[in-house]
């Protein structure tokens, strides 16, 4: 429809601009608060910039008196590095000392026999224990990459398990201790036990034997064999007995008492072992009963010549019929005791053995005997009563049962051992290769045999020290420069600053001169330059009283011409001279930092102390900058909310406005099509007459 106007659409009348004119005049106030507002945000980012550089100052100064002040600090070397090594605490005394390592402390490392491909470990409750430390699990079975996957992740850091490749397509168990020292050895109990001695891991392990019984010096007459016997049997005693290296033979009717060393006889743990075999001989029985009764004299003969033969007369014994007695034969003995402990009073205690003699097999039997059972044995009686056989005895070897070791390693890469050393020729043994409660204040760490003497030194870590300053020259530096770019409105401050970043000089240009004659922070940069060029004065002699002397000051390179940038305060180092002073002056750089006043062990003055305690009031909670950004914050909260309030306003305002002009514009259309009616009659009504 022509002549039609939509208020705030067609804008025939310009009502937009109208509007906008007017509300670009009521915005005023708000784009003054807005820009008020931005610049609280912008106060408070420099105030907290100066905070984070003046505390991050005061944390690097603090250092230099503190306690743990690197002026402290040690530096240890060894002569011979390969072996032995050392760390210096601060309360270590500047020294030498000579350091023999005799053997490193070493863990057990046991390795089984070649395992076959596929090999499988059984089911069972698997116990190891390494020194205090426990590992016990339950397996269900399974191949031997899945056993060492579950005892590695028990083991965690006291065993470790895995499989070495030690020929070509063969591996082997490894079974490693990760605690050195003799009181951590490896043990194993339950199934684990029984699978190591199968992969033959470990075997049985026991005492060093005392060998005996294998010399006739050794061998005497049992002291009571004239026992009974039968008549005409022959007694017991050493005609049938021989020895040799490979021990003791008793004939038929042989005796023998062994005498058992005294190391042996006197140590009631002692377990004897030997073997007895039986022979059988010719039954000595036979021919004494061939030889009993009235002597048989051979026949008296006779002589023949030439067809005449003569008898001879029969010998005349001298023995009448009478007096020849007929004797019964004797009959042959076997009898099974045998083995007798005879103790020091010469009573004898049956041993008794497996009636296994009679077999006379070449291996025999094995006797084994242990001492407690035959308290103060000190001979082995061995009384053959038997007729027809021989007893062979090997030789005797006795163990302390007290001393069986259990188990030793039949693979063993290493064994469980202390540490031994010799410091300054007192041998010293320790349980691991971290030694430190030999040398006060230091660490030894040891890694092998040393081949001759090694030397460790103790001496100043002037590096540290050296590392310390320059940090804190840095971070005064940053400090200083921030102070400057916020206090005076020179752009030639920010391009002296040549190691700042593209986005760290832009910050810089928007907060140059924004704290214009400052006060707090002039008196802060004032008092700083104040306390690093005053003289201490902490001992009449001392030979560094001053910052500058050893090399740091705001002149430190000693240049002469004019130069607006050295006057901004920032300062310098000559490394030369400060290397110098660090090697001759240690001591006096550490107190010019911090030194007690009073002598109430308590740093109360230096530059480190003064510099700390007056940025500490800038930064501690409450202090001057806390204040400021407090202040801030609450402006920047009004702020806020009378922004908020004034948008309101405003909304309501341009609302108002152009319902106002719509109501206007709608009048004046609504005239203008009147007026445009009227028109248009007047026109017809011209045109009828």
């Amino acid at each position: 429809m022509a002549g039609v106007n939509i208020p705030g659409v067609s804008d025939k009348y310009k009502t937009n601009d109208l509007v906008e004119g007017l509300m670009k005049v009521e915005r005023i106030p708000l784009t003054r608060e807005q820009n008020t507002l931005e610049t609280y945000k912008t106060q408070q980012s420099a105030w907290r910039d100066v905070n984070k550089k003046m505390t991050s100052l005061r944390d690097s100064v603090k250092s230099l008196y503190s306690f743990d002040n690197p002026f402290n600090n040690k530096l240890a070397s060894s002569s011979d590095e390969f072996a032995i090594t050392a760390d210096a605490g601060r309360d270590a005394p500047y020294s030498s000392f000579k350091i023999d390592v005799i053997t490193p402390a070493t863990a057990d490392r046991f390795l089984s026999k070649e395992i076959e491909k596929g090999e499988t470990v059984p089911e069972g409750t698997y116990t190891f224990k390494i020194g205090e430390s426990k590992i016990s699990f339950k397996w269900r079975g399974g191949k031997i990459e899945d056993f060492i996957t579950s005892l590695n992740k028990r083991g965690a850091d006291a065993m470790k398990a895995s499989l070495i490749g030690v020929n070509k397509g063969k591996k082997a168990l490894l079974l490693e201790a990760l605690k050195t020292g003799a009181e951590n050895r490896i043990s194993f109990e339950d199934s684990a036990l029984d699978f190591a001695v199968e992969k033959q891991m470990i075997k049985k392990a026991v005492s060093a034997p005392t060998e005996f019984g294998t010399s006739m010096s050794e061998i005497s007459a049992p002291s009571n064999s004239n026992e009974a016997a039968s008549e005409g049997m022959p007694p017991l005693g050493t005609t049938t007995v021989r020895a040799s290296e490979n021990g003791i033979s008793i004939g038929p009717r042989g005796a023998a008492e062994i005498a058992l060393p005294r190391s042996v006889a006197e140590n009631e743990n002692s377990k004897i072992e030997f073997t007895m075999s039986a022979k059988k001989v010719a039954d000595i029985t036979l021919a004494i009963n061939a030889s009993r009764g009235s002597p048989k004299m051979p026949d008296a003969g006779a002589v023949s010549f030439k067809g005449i033969s003569i008898q001879n007369e029969k010998s005349d014994t001298g023995i009448a019929p009478s007096q020849a007695k007929e004797m019964p034969p004797l009959q042959e003995i076997r009898d099974d005791s045998v083995l007798y402990a005879m103790d020091s009073s010469g009573n004898e205690k049956e041993i008794p053995v497996e009636k296994v003699l009679w077999n006379y097999g070449d291996d025999g039997v094995k006797v084994t005997l242990d001492a407690k059972d035959f308290p103060g044995i000190s001979a082995i009686v061995v009384r053959n009563r038997n007729t027809g056989v021989q007893l062979n005895l090997s030789g005797m070897s006795a163990v302390d049962s007290s001393k069986d070791l259990g188990y030793e390693p039949l693979h063993a890469v290493s064994k469980a051992g202390d540490a031994i050393i010799k410091y300054e020729g007192i041998t010293i043994s320790r349980p691991g290769n971290t030694i430190d409660d030999v040398v006060p204040g230091v660490t030894l760490h040891l890694n092998d045999k040393t081949e001759k003497t090694a030397t460790i030194s103790i001496n100043p870590d002037t590096e540290s020290a050296k590392t310390a300053l320059i940090n804190f020259v840095g971070k005064y530096n940053q400090t200083v420069a921030e102070l400057n770019v916020l206090l005076q409105n020179k752009p030639e401050i920010i391009q002296e600053l040549d190691y700042l970043s593209a986005d760290e000089r832009e910050d810089y240009e928007k907060k140059l001169g924004l704290f214009f004659n400052d006060f707090s922070l002039s008196s802060a940069k004032g008092t700083m330059q104040q306390i690093l060029s005053a003289r201490y004065n902490f001992e009449d002699n001392a030979a560094i009283s001053m910052l500058s002397q050893i090399g740091i000051s705001t002149n430190a390179t000693n240049f002469s011409g004019y130069n607006p940038g050295k006057m901004r305060g920032y300062l310098e180092i000559d490394e030369k001279k400060l290397d110098e002073n660090l090697r001759d002056n240690l001591d006096d750089i550490k107190k010019i930092f911090g030194y007690d006043t009073d002598g109430d062990l308590i740093v109360d003055s230096g530059i480190g102390y003064l510099i700390d305690k007056h940025l500490t009031s800038y930064v501690q909670s409450g202090g001057i900058l806390a204040t400021k950004t407090s202040l801030l914050d609450k402006q920047i909260d009004a702020a806020q909310k009378k922004i908020a309030r004034l948008e309101t306003q405003l909304d309501k305002k341009e609302g108002d406005l152009r319902y106002k002009y719509g109501q206007m514009e709608g009048a004046l259309n609504s005239l203008e099509n009147q007026q445009n009616a009227i028109s248009n009659f007047g026109k017809q009504q011209s045109g009828n007459n």
